[in-house]
């Protein structure tokens, strides 16, 4: 089931609230997560019910694991069922989401000729997996533990953040289902929720699916983009990606809110960075958050360990920094995607953090719009590659970029700009794009969207309920639904 959609906005949500808080108001607390796992149970199988068994079995296995972990006594290292736990999650992951890649790739190299699996991917395989190998980490340093099964499903399928996250850790969310005035209705909440979900509504429906439609006949038609197109082709991608992953992530909150749930921040407006480690620092940050503390470090400390230490290199601290950052990135350009579009685009955010870190240390400082320019055009242009379905894909719309393939603007364009048609080295004529003044005027607004206005998290700071933003809310909604002429999935269900 779709956030975006009129039986989720319209029936599914209203009902569990309702029925959530009823259960709790007649004490009925068991019955009351119960109904909250069914509905989550089914907010999942909406989209396809064979993939139900795949998340039951995941649940299980690892719910399995961080009890055994849980045990002060253990007849096997801890160690060793920590790993063996690792080794399910990543070779579920790997068998749904990488097999075919990896079966391909053989036959290129060796010339072979295994046939493909054609598996599809299971929706949300990539963040619950990642989130209960957090959990069984945690588990194993005995941060945290959960002895009941039910509270352990609902960590994991708990709806708002099922799909595509947050990531979040048992310790931070699971001791709010126990608080008790959680379980009685809370109108701040209430309001502060149906205020956060209008705003990622309308971001989805009225912008990022807007701008989809760019970005979409631009990367249908990549031998035909000129110079304009190529730029509106990318700008559109570059900002139907924030609107639409924000916009999720502003749901997401928001639906979290009317259970009084209170999900951490994943989205701080990355496009006002000044520079690529700060985009990073803003960008999904709950990943950001899991990649650093369990893939960072260990891979930092084996550096240490096992290399540097017996080569005499201990001291280059700046170097296996380096290094276990590019190899961070490109662990998490490949987690987004089956494609060496993603290992590069990963690859290349690696190597422009180790820039970024050594031109930190010259102590030098850079002009802010220039340096905001740099990193916005790094951002875009890195794009390119993580929607290009190849790597010929990507150069080709670099090159319509770059201006090898012309420079032709629309006839409207003379209309406006009379003195244009003097100018030897542009051409008019159709374009393959529709309405590109349009979609024009749209890559200025989300501009002016992203680069001056408060973001959500900064909204919910400093949040009162008041008539007008009731009335506010109301509009937000009724014209997203007015626009909801076709259900669209999120960009990151695909990841």
């Amino acid at each position: 089931m779709l956030f975006n959609s009129f039986e989720f906005i319209l029936l599914f949500l209203p009902i569990v609230t309702f029925v959530y808080y009823f259960l709790n108001r007649r004490k009925l607390t068991i019955a009351s997560r119960v109904w909250l796992v069914i509905s989550s149970l089914v907010f999942y199988s909406w989209w396809n019910i064979s993939y139900l068994p795949l998340i039951l079995l995941s649940i299980s296995v690892n719910y399995g694991i961080g009890l055994v972990l849980s045990f002060d006594r253990l007849k096997l290292p801890r160690k060793f069922i920590l790993v063996i736990g690792i080794i399910f999650n990543v070779g579920l992951l790997g068998y749904y989401k990488y097999a075919d890649f990896f079966i391909s790739n053989t036959n290129a190299l060796i010339h072979s000729n295994i046939p493909l699996l054609n598996i599809g991917l299971p929706l949300a395989i990539s963040f619950f997996t990642f989130q209960q190998i957090a959990y069984i980490v945690d588990s194993y340093k005995k941060e945290t533990r959960e002895f009941d099964f039910l509270n352990y499903v609902l960590f994991v399928t708990f709806f708002p953040q099922l799909i595509a996250g947050p990531i979040v850790h048992h310790k931070e969310m699971m001791p709010q289902f126990r608080i008790l005035r959680n379980k009685f209705v809370n109108y701040r909440n209430q309001a502060l929720g149906m205020f956060i979900f209008s705003i990622g509504l309308f971001k989805k429906v009225v912008l990022a699916d807007t701008f989809a439609i760019w970005a979409t006949q631009g990367y249908d038609q990549i031998d035909l983009l000129t110079m304009v197109e190529a730029w509106v082709t990318s700008l559109s991608y570059t900002f139907q990606m924030y609107f639409d992953f924000s916009g999720y992530m502003d749901m997401a909150m928001g639906a979290a809110l009317l259970f009084n749930i209170t999900l951490p921040q994943n989205f701080n407006s990355p496009y006002k960075s000044h520079n690529i480690q700060d985009v990073w620092n803003r960008w999904h940050m709950t990943l950001g958050r899991f990649l650093n503390r369990y893939i960072y470090i260990p891979i930092n400390k084996l550096l240490l360990h096992k290399v540097f230490a017996p080569l005499g290199l201990k001291k280059q601290v700046m170097l296996r920094t380096s290094i276990s950052l590019i190899l961070l990135f490109v662990i998490s350009g490949f987690w987004h995607g089956a494609g060496w579009t993603y290992v590069f685009f990963g690859l290349m955010h690696g190597l422009a953090i180790v820039i970024h870190r050594y031109w930190k240390s010259t102590k030098y400082r850079m002009n802010k719009i220039l340096a905001w320019f740099i990193t916005f055009n790094f951002i875009n242009f890195n794009f390119v590659f993580f929607r290009s379905t190849s790597m010929e894909g990507a150069f080709k719309v670099l090159k319509g970029m770059t201006g090898f393939n012309g420079i032709v603007l629309p006839t409207k364009f003379i209309e406006v700009f009379p003195s244009l048609a003097q100018l030897d080295f542009l051409e008019f004529g159709g374009t393959p794009l529709n309405n590109i003044p349009a979609a024009v005027k749209y890559i200025l607004i989300g501009f002016v969207l992203v680069l001056c206005f408060k973001n959500s998290g900064q909204l919910m700071e400093k949040f009162k309920p008041t008539w007008y933003l009731l009335l506010f809310t109301f509009i937000l909604i009724i014209y997203s639904l007015l626009n909801m002429t076709k259900v669209t999935e999120f960009l990151y269900f695909n990841f």
